[in-house]
């Protein structure tokens, strides 16, 4: 009964948890989405994991690599509860979950009713025996379960009325489009220079269009949907490495950039300062649209506290590199609650990089913040360029994503 309780108590402080921060971002849980969050004990799809961590507001990974990283997790709640309103669920639907784990699937199947069909598949056997399991005893042994890549998706029971995808993925299949309806919504977490954004698309004609985009995380795509970013070293000490993560074909390795560290620091700073608990992931989006040379800049914990540099996201941070040079966004604190962007760089340009990045960084709080953010269309491959919507445009090799600012 203790322990019963004690599930129980936590559980409530989790979708309480959920619903509160959600409102707080103006972006409220449906009262759908809650009452699924409510239905589904978390616990039983992390069998083995303690209460306090089953019902934490985090991922639970599930299955690591030979290195250590997570290549199965049961998603953040938060993260989930957002995608599925993205979603928008009608009963009666029918869905395909790309990237498996067993919580969601029951929770689409709380929310699709006893008259939709859910359909979960996963590229990795242990994943769906795992979502088999988990499934069957938490009482959802009516989902289907598939093992496959989830690239090619599993037409035998489609097309879908929702597709969703809880895996990072770079591009969007045919399959995914050709398995979804005429009306179908299809919400995925698509990674466009380096920033991952759970995407809510919508068909028009030969067309995805967004309808709306979060910020979010997840374990990338294995199979024939795996791409892998570009890392550019730019400080090697064990312990203390700082790189590049390059997902645009623009940057190539410059052997100078090994270097630039070793130089003085240019600083500037922007006058634009942010709230301490004020997102400002539309700021990543528009230095990654504006900027050619966009990349993102990460630093172990170590090279931070010994500053070596000074990101604002030590995981991620904005950043653009040329000619042996690279700058990146750095914040001081400069009131109360609010904090300064600015921008440091290293090398031989590092004054006008710095100049180049903070100039963005004002452009956008000039002319979009607290705005309407990007529009996202996403086009076959060859779609000629008169036929796009302007704007910056990412190639893959099945889709070309055009994203236009308003």
């Amino acid at each position: 009964m203790h322990d019963v309780d004690e599930q129980e108590r936590l559980h409530e402080l989790m979708v309480y948890g959920i619903v509160r921060g959600r409102a707080r971002l103006g972006v409220p849980v449906s009262p759908e989405v809650e009452d699924a969050l409510r239905r589904v004990k978390r616990h039983l799809f992390v069998p083995g994991a303690p209460l306090e961590e089953a019902y934490a507001d985090d991922a639970v990974v599930t299955k690591r690599d030979a290195d250590g990283l997570a290549t199965s997790s049961v998603s953040q709640p938060t993260i989930i509860a957002m995608m599925l309103d993205q979603l928008q669920v009608r009963p009666g639907d029918r869905i395909l979950e790309i990237g498996s784990g067993g919580y969601n699937a029951a929770l689409l199947r709380e929310l699709t009713g006893p008259s939709g069909l859910v359909v979960t598949m996963d590229i990795d056997r242990d994943v769906t025996d795992r979502a088999s399991a988990t499934l069957a005893a938490a009482g959802y042994d009516d989902v289907r379960v598939v093992w496959s890549d989830g690239e090619f998706g599993t037409a035998e029971c489609g097309p879908y009325d929702r597709i969703i995808v809880t895996v990072g993925a770079a591009d969007i299949p045919p399959a995914w489009t050709e398995q979804l309806m005429a009306d179908g919504r299809l919400v995925v977490p698509l990674r466009l220079r380096g920033l991952t954004r759970s995407l809510a698309l919508h068909r028009v004609g030969e067309r995805l269009v967004s309808k709306s985009y979060e910020v979010c995380g997840f374990v990338p795509m294995q199979g024939a949907g795996s791409s892998q970013q570009r890392q550019i070293v730019l400080h090697a000490e064990p312990g203390r490495e700082v790189a590049l993560r390059v997902d645009n074909p623009v940057l190539h390795f410059d052997p100078a950039l090994d270097q630039a560290l070793t130089m003085p620091r240019a600083e500037t700073w922007t006058g634009v300062s942010v709230r301490s608990m004020e997102p400002f992931d539309d700021l990543d989006l528009w230095l990654a649209y504006a900027l050619p040379e966009f990349s993102l800049l990460t630093a172990t914990k170590a090279a931070v506290d010994a500053g070596v540099v000074a990101p604002t996201w030590r995981l991620g941070t904005p950043a653009i590199a040329s000619a042996g040079t690279f700058a990146y966004r750095t914040l001081r604190k400069v009131g109360d609650d609010q904090h300064e962007f600015g921008v440091y760089a290293h090398g031989p340009d590092a004054d006008a990089l710095a100049a180049r990045l903070a100039e963005q960084i004002r452009v956008w709080h000039d002319g979009h913040r607290g705005k309407p953010g990007p529009t996202f269309t996403i086009h076959p491959a060859g779609t000629p360029d008169d036929r796009l919507d302007g704007g910056l445009v990412i190639d893959r090799d099945h889709r070309r994503v055009s994203v236009s600012w308003r």
